[in-house]
């Protein structure tokens, strides 16, 4: 396999995903972010079904692009819709990235609207 950033993104989230799973309980905030686009969805791991999601490629969001100001607008998002579907706590799952700048700002923007974690 070629030593590539994204190869190493993904084993280090394999490396997460064997410690944090999500429950129809608990369900997992997951961050994925590419040079464009920031998207966090909460999903249960056990059903294998995405509960709440929130991206900038959607309309609501578009112009945002990826940046600081984006992920708190996402992260506030994807806590306001968990919240409509009765969900009050998470467990954060980085996916791989460090926790720093966007992926932070998406876990601090959740937590301000509600989400417990």
């Amino acid at each position: 396999m070629l030593k590539t950033s994204k190869n190493a993104r993904t084993r280090r989230h394999i490396r997460v995903r064997r410690k944090v799973e999500g429950s129809a309980a608990r369900p997992r905030l997951a961050v994925f972010r590419s040079n464009k686009h920031i998207v966090a969805q909460i999903i249960d791991d056990i059903a294998g079904v995405t509960i709440a999601s929130a991206s900038t490629n959607e309309k609501d969001f578009s112009g945002l692009g990826s940046n600081v100001e984006a992920a708190k607008k996402i992260g506030a998002s994807v806590a306001s819709r968990a919240k409509e579907k009765g969900i009050a706590t998470v467990v954060f799952d980085r996916g791989g990235y460090k926790y720093h700048g966007r992926v932070a700002a998406v876990a601090d923007a959740a937590r301000e609207a509600g989400l417990e974690f």
